[in-house]
């Protein structure tokens, strides 16, 4: 079962660490909130990827053949949400974020954005897929009693893999974040703002390519 474990942090950790959308955002959460900030949004993604590793471990392949079958719709969803985000995110002034006191509300807040980024993005179930199939775990080969421990033990290690990563992203960036002064902050709170735009728009385009292709 250590090696169901180690295989788990693996699928978590390569599932995470392609710097998309989530990934811009946890450094700019960082920078302007704090670690924990950058923390949380993160843990969005952590949960998306233990949901969509759940639903391909559970056999629900009905939800990857709709996906599929639909793909031009859940990008084009996707980009407008990944668009409006990052929008809001350039007209955010990061000066007065860091004068807020952080409430559990803003947490939330901050956990519910990065998820409807994550759940929106296609991308992350084939990666979830392509990483499982990568550390060639054949569930098959258990009986159903051992079948139904080592799901869960995967589960939790997928979920652990993929909350390390963000937990030491956000820890390296806020080693950092001292030296960043306020107007440089405004500077990189739209940098990050239109690095997403960017994400939203290239998956907005690319679902409306492959609608208009159809």
């Amino acid at each position: 079962m250590l090696i169901v474990f180690l295989k788990g942090l693996i699928v978590g950790l390569g599932a995470s660490i392609p710097l998309g959308p989530v990934g811009v955002l946890c450094i700019q959460k960082t920078l302007s909130k704090g670690r924990m900030a950058g923390f949380i949004t993160g843990l969005g993604a952590s949960i998306s990827d233990l949901i969509y590793s759940a639903l391909s471990l559970l056999g629900l392949f009905l939800i990857d053949d709709f996906i599929e079958k639909n793909k031009a719709l859940v990008l084009i969803i996707g980009g407008v949400v990944i668009v409006l985000i990052g929008i809001r995110i350039y007209t955010r002034n990061p000066i007065k974020s860091i004068r807020q006191k952080n409430t559990n509300g803003k947490r939330i807040k901050d956990l519910a954005e990065s998820l409807a980024i994550t759940m929106t993005n296609p991308g992350s179930i084939f990666l979830i897929f392509a990483m499982l199939a990568a550390v060639r775990l054949d569930i098959s080969s258990y009986s159903p009693e051992e079948a139904s421990t080592v799901v869960r033990i995967l589960l939790v290690a997928i979920f652990l893999g993929s909350a390390l990563w963000w937990f030491s992203l956000s820890t390296l960036v806020n080693i950092f974040r001292k030296k960043f002064r306020l107007r440089q902050l405004i500077a990189i709170n739209r940098i990050a703002g239109i690095l997403i735009i960017v994400l939203g728009v290239i998956s907005l385009a690319e679902g409306l390519i492959k609608l208009v292709l159809v």
